[in-house]
């Protein structure tokens, strides 16, 4: 005979937390749980206190040296890493597949305009490798200039 606790009960509890039991029964309202997550958040650094204005201040001018650099390194990473190499010594993921291998760009003795016209024109038009594709019209002349600046700053680092 079923009292009325037992009716109205309805189908067991099944306990899914992973971790089960009572932590799984305290959830982050819970005092402790909240003192817990507390202590894990690192504290606030004295940058956080900054305003937008002061933090926009720390990046550099978008017509430095040191600007020009870091875009040219996206565009290499983006359109030349392949072929040239993360280091850009020529020994790119795809570099085995070709012959001429491409260029080891950190001791390359080619000044700058004749880099822009082979990234314009690609290898083809300067009776280089026909596998150097033409980026003109995919990049920008700020991206082409950005590049021969990242390939110049990568060269005075060479050991």
């Amino acid at each position: 005979m079923n009292t009325d606790s037992q009716v109205n009960a309805g189908p067991p509890q099944v306990d899914l937390h992973p971790l089960g039991g009572p932590a799984a029964r305290l959830g982050w309202g819970h005092p402790v749980a909240l003192a817990l997550l507390l202590c894990a958040t690192p504290p606030l650094t004295a940058g956080a206190e900054k305003t937008a204005a002061e933090r926009i201040e720390e990046f550099p001018n978008k017509s430095s040296l040191e600007a020009r650099i870091h875009r040219g390194d996206i565009v290499f990473q983006h359109y030349c890493i392949l072929c040239h190499g993360t280091k850009a010594d020529g020994n790119g993921r795809a570099a085995k597949l070709y012959s001429p291998r491409p260029a080891n760009l950190l001791t390359s003795d080619k000044n700058d305009e004749y880099k822009e016209l082979i990234i314009r024109r690609g290898g083809a038009a300067l009776a280089r490798s026909e596998f150097m594709p033409p980026w003109g019209d995919e990049l920008t002349d700020e991206q082409i200039k950005d590049v021969i600046g990242f390939l110049a700053s990568i060269q005075q680092r060479k050991p």
